[in-house]
């Protein structure tokens, strides 16, 4: 099964100043006509990447209507399109279905060009400004392992701070997704993941707390919620596969806090399948919608 950090690093390369910029990802599932969910329901379509590969995103935007899902986080911008449809045509797509579009992960690298850093990134805020994104996210950072320093902690919060900025500039939140690692790493006993809460601004970077990866990492989701009630915004509602089968997170719990905290947006994401992905989607969808905790 190939990891997020791998997908993210093989997707398309903007070549910047001669060196590689990664873009992005991808994602997806497909299928028939709406159904009208009774409640919220998001999905990462990272979770039915298969199937877009496979399919097409429209097909997959079809099945993913018709399981009850209705707010949408995309994760393959490629050079000004997702998926490979200009924004508008992707915003239609998805509206037409009876869905939106709310959050996008994308990945540039930051490179010793900051010209050429923020000549991407601007392009990338105009493609999501024109597709009706709220949110602009960043899903992981190379500092795990010895690149996890004090010295490239500020440096990656300093470059996320200027990004933030631009995405405020077109009325759109820049976010961090974070994995296991950035609580697996300490710095005196601090996890990276604290360290950049600390070393962003509080006013225009947000955190988007996976919460089954938080958990990996050895810590308690909403115990964090709890204690960042006003930096982490947007949630990754994941399981080690489908949601409702394993339930190593305490799915009530962290519910319980997000509308405590007032977080409005969520998306469920399966990264590894007890079924098809399609099949462990609608199982997560179906859990959700049936469960008494979710609004």
């Amino acid at each position: 099964m190939q990891s997020r950090r791998d997908f993210i690093k093989q997707a398309s390369m903007l070549i910047a100043g001669g060196v590689a910029v990664p873009n992005l990802m991808s994602s997806c599932g497909g299928g028939a006509k709406t159904v009208k969910a009774s409640k919220y329901l998001g999905l990462q379509l990272y979770s039915l990447r298969e199937m877009v590969g496979d399919d097409g995103i429209e097909k997959t935007l079809q099945v993913v209507a018709k399981m009850g899902y209705t707010n949408l986080e995309t994760a393959n911008y490629v050079n000004g399109r997702f998926y490979g449809k200009e924004p508008a045509e992707m915003k239609k797509m998805v509206e037409d279905l009876g869905m939106k579009l709310t959050s996008s992960h994308l990945s540039p690298e930051l490179t010793n060009d900051r010209v050429a850093d923020m000549t991407w990134w601007r392009k990338a805020v105009d493609a999501h400004s024109e597709a009706g994104m709220k949110y602009m996210v960043v899903p992981s950072s190379p500092l795990s392992g010895d690149e996890a320093t004090i010295d490239n902690i500020k440096r990656y919060c300093n470059y996320y701070n200027d990004l933030a900025l631009v995405t405020a500039g077109a009325s759109m939140q820049f976010g961090y997704h974070n994995h296991a690692f950035e609580f697996e790493n300490k710095i005196d006993g601090v996890p990276v993941y604290d360290l950049m809460l600390e070393n962003t601004s509080p006013n225009h970077v947000f955190f988007q707390l996976d919460i089954y990866w938080i958990k990996m990492g050895g810590f308690d989701p909403v115990a964090y919620l709890k204690k960042y009630p006003n930096r982490i915004k947007v949630l990754h509602v994941k399981d080690k596969k489908a949601i409702g089968v394993h339930n190593t997170v305490d799915f009530r719990a962290v519910f319980n806090q997000a509308y405590e905290n007032n977080i409005k947006d969520w998306f469920v994401e399966v990264e590894e399948y007890d079924g098809t992905p399609e099949e462990d989607v609608k199982k997560s969808a179906d859990y959700l919608l049936n469960a008494d905790f979710v609004k």
